[in-house]
């Protein structure tokens, strides 16, 4: 069992300053028990903290990291920015730069316009969706998250779900009146809707590939649907690409499903591990964007020179040194590992992945329910998952800090890595 004691002194002390200790739910280890742990640093795949023990790294700062920390192009980039200036207040040629990249690899996006995160994307694309439709409702997946915008915080996933607070008080019950909410896959209900109400829809929200109720594909059928009955009705298609964005593939969960969807939200990878987000899609709804347009919305802080230089330099390491091969390779061995220490334990485990991402799903068993969406994964084994993650702790392996989060790993894991992390697994799972 690790000492640690500085994290806890830390904990004790953020709890008297900040509400519950952090500064995000995800990171308060509600999920998991017991207190959080504290960081000093991190290089490449590994992460360090304060009590000075060192732990291979799966959650990325929950996605950002795909290259690793501290990525030496990376670094770079935001060093030569920084001896420039740290923002202007005006407009800089590098955010037209990194547009061009956001443009050239993501399918769906003629236009961009970037924002400081992936919340205010997604409360940017529904404004704009309503005020290029004309119309009010909006259409969630319960289980998909898209940040804590007031009409989008209903039945959501991510921390929300963990917490077990899917309905946020302060959120008015006009504001939720105009969200509809329905089970992910679930082809029959989204009919049934568009066929009773679809030219009432400005918008349908959803992550194409899920990984905020833990990681959920989408079926072939369900995305046909939402791409056409969304077509058929004038509503517009939205994607959350705020995790799957230059994870999956270059180009996103879109550019692997062969979908375009009208909009798409963008952070995470996108900034390089700085706060940048960023909203785009067809020409003809963007120009519909103030002061192009008419919908309002505005930051002082969008497009800041060094999350833009640190996005930039992401998104060409991952242009000209594509890991993408690799990571299948990795996450390929990595489900097969979780999955068959699971067995070999006795413990009924869903495990699902799509490159990077990865999710198993400990359930009651004794059989094994695949998990589609959120009516399924609600019925996880979250104590033993618990159990799981402080073992894993244990061996120096750091995981999502709930059943609920997709796990994440780098181009700077090695094979090496991934087989520590496997046998650690095994003998965390044997250790019941």
């Amino acid at each position: 069992m690790q000492t640690r004691h500085r994290s806890h002194a830390a904990f004790a002390r953020a709890k008297e300053l900040i509400p519950g200790g952090v500064n995000s739910p995800a990171r308060a280890f509600g999920g998991v028990g017991g207190e959080p742990l504290f960081f000093a640093s991190a290089l490449g795949q590994r992460l360090t903290d304060i009590d000075g023990h060192s732990y291979l790294d799966y959650i990325g700062s929950w996605g950002p990291m795909i290259l690793g920390h501290r990525h030496p192009r990376v670094v770079a980039a935001i060093e030569e920015t920084l001896g420039k200036g740290m923002s202007y207040g005006a407009p800089t040629e590098a955010e037209s730069h990194l547009a061009e990249l956001i443009i050239a690899a993501v399918p769906s996006i003629e236009k961009v316009r970037m924002v400081s995160s992936g919340t205010e994307a997604a409360m940017s694309a529904v404004r704009l969706a309503r005020g290029f439709t004309g119309r009010d409702k909006l259409v969630k997946f319960a289980g998909n998250y898209h940040g804590h915008v007031d009409s989008l915080l209903v039945a959501a996933g991510s921390s929300a779900a963990t917490l077990g607070v899917p309905n946020s008080p302060g959120i008015t019950a006009g504001t939720a009146a105009d969200t509809i909410v329905l089970e992910y896959n679930d082809v029959e209900a989204l009919e049934t809707l568009f066929k009773r109400s679809g030219g009432e829809i400005a918008a349908l929200l959803m992550e194409p590939v899920v990984g905020n109720m833990g990681l959920v594909t989408p079926s072939r059928e369900f995305l046909t649907a939402a791409r056409t009955l969304t077509h058929t009705s004038g509503t517009l298609l939205v994607f959350d690409e705020v995790m799957t964005g230059f994870r999956l593939s270059y180009g996103g969960a879109q550019e692997i499903h062969g979908v375009t969807p009208d909009l798409t939200t963008l952070g995470k990878i996108v900034g390089g591990g700085l706060p940048l987000g960023a909203y785009g899609g067809r020409r003809d709804v963007m120009d519909h964007v103030l002061p192009a347009g008419k919908v309002f919305q505005a930051g002082t802080l969008a497009g800041n020179p060094l999350a833009v230089a640190a996005g930039m330099a992401t998104l060409e390491e991952l242009r000209d040194n594509p890991p993408y091969e690799r990571l299948e390779r990795h996450g390929r061995r990595l489900e097969q590992g979780f999955r068959e220490a699971a067995a070999a334990a006795g413990v009924p485990a869903w495990v699902a992945r799509v490159g990077s991402m990865m999710t198993m799903f400990f359930q009651h068993g004794p059989d094994v329910v695949p998990v589609r969406g959120w009516k399924t994964a609600s019925l996880s084994d979250t104590a033993r998952y618990a159990d799981f993650f402080w073992k894993m702790i244990d061996r120096g392996i750091y995981l999502p800090c709930s059943q609920y989060e997709a796990l994440f790993f780098s181009a700077a894991h090695t094979d090496a890595d991934i087989e520590a992390t496997i046998a650690a697994a095994v003998a965390s799972l044997a250790a019941r």
